[in-house]
């Protein structure tokens, strides 16, 4: 068994529209990826069912993710996301899926200025508590993404979102994390990753540049050893831009042009993650007969 190799819409488009979704998932399929991270918009202006026959057709499988809106950072607005992160849920029941990623804990950008409060992490719990029972009836698994600290102060390492988990004891919360926001926050790349063990349940995989994987910082390594110890076997996401879409510019930051097209960013990415799979858990196989 290995992870599912999977990549977002932003491979292919800024965000979901129905036209804009078709083209992804035909992309999606025709660069040979098994999956595609649906980044769920915040109207939620979504037809699951459509989505399923489309994603079925082209043969690959569809996953969703969701990130608060500036109206629903959970400190200040818990009842509207707890609302919003109920309505993606049931998006996800009707796509006959079983995950919500993303950054589901806070709004990307809000800040107080100050570090996350033990009120706000009060009310953190309640909410995360509040959404795991609905998911649970639903049969869907939740998993925050931490991310970096110019991005938010809410959630921006593992551990903090494994803290979470472990005391609210709800076996359908989990981790996503994302190798770019670990590039910044977390001191290596493998000790998150052991710690984290069965929790995690979604990978993005990003160079520390947002360009080609293989060809930044990231300690891609320590990443896929850490991986194969824990036998991950869940998606493998590559969420990395591309300034030939203009549409990405702005919100990504991408301030310099790129140096590979959308096409070949995807296609040379899919086979550096190929690649690292093959190394590290064939390694794993190859410790494992050994010690039989």
């Amino acid at each position: 068994m290995m992870p599912i190799f999977g990549t977002t819409i932003l491979s292919f488009i800024p965000n979901w529209s129905t036209e804009g979704g078709r083209y992804a998932i035909e992309k999606t399929a025709e660069y040979g990826f098994d999956m595609l991270e649906i980044i769920l918009p915040a109207s939620l202006d979504f037809n699951p069912k459509k989505t399923k026959k489309q994603l079925d057709k082209n043969g690959i499988l569809g996953r969703c993710t969701l990130n608060l809106p500036t109206d629903c950072h959970i400190p200040f607005h818990p009842e509207q996301a707890i609302t919003i992160i109920k309505s993606a849920l049931d998006k996800v029941a009707e796509m006959d899926g079983d995950f919500l990623g993303g950054v589901l804990h806070s709004a990307i950008g809000t800040f107080t200025g100050n570090p996350c409060t033990p009120d706000e992490k009060v009310i953190l719990l309640q909410v995360f508590e509040d959404v795991a029972h609905y998911a649970k009836q639903r049969n869907v698994t939740i998993a925050p993404e931490p991310i970096n600290r110019y991005e938010s102060y809410v959630f921006t390492s593992a551990d903090e979102v494994l803290d979470m988990i472990e005391h609210l004891d709800q076996p359908n919360i989990g981790l996503h994390l994302d190798t770019f926001h670990m590039n910044i926050e977390e001191r290596n790349f493998y000790d998150p990753i052991i710690r984290a063990g069965n929790h995690l349940k979604h990978v993005h995989i990003t160079e520390s540049d947002r360009g080609m994987t293989g060809e930044g910082n990231v300690h891609w390594d320590d990443f896929f050893k850490a991986l194969a110890t824990i036998n991950y076997q869940g998606p493998l996401v590559l969420e990395n831009f591309s300034s030939q879409i203009s549409a990405l510019v702005g919100p990504t930051s991408l301030w310099r042009p790129s140096k590979y097209n959308s096409e070949d960013l995807a296609k040379g990415s899919l086979l550096f993650m190929k690649e690292m799979v093959d190394k590290w858990y064939n390694k794993s196989l190859s410790r494992i007969k050994v010690t039989i």
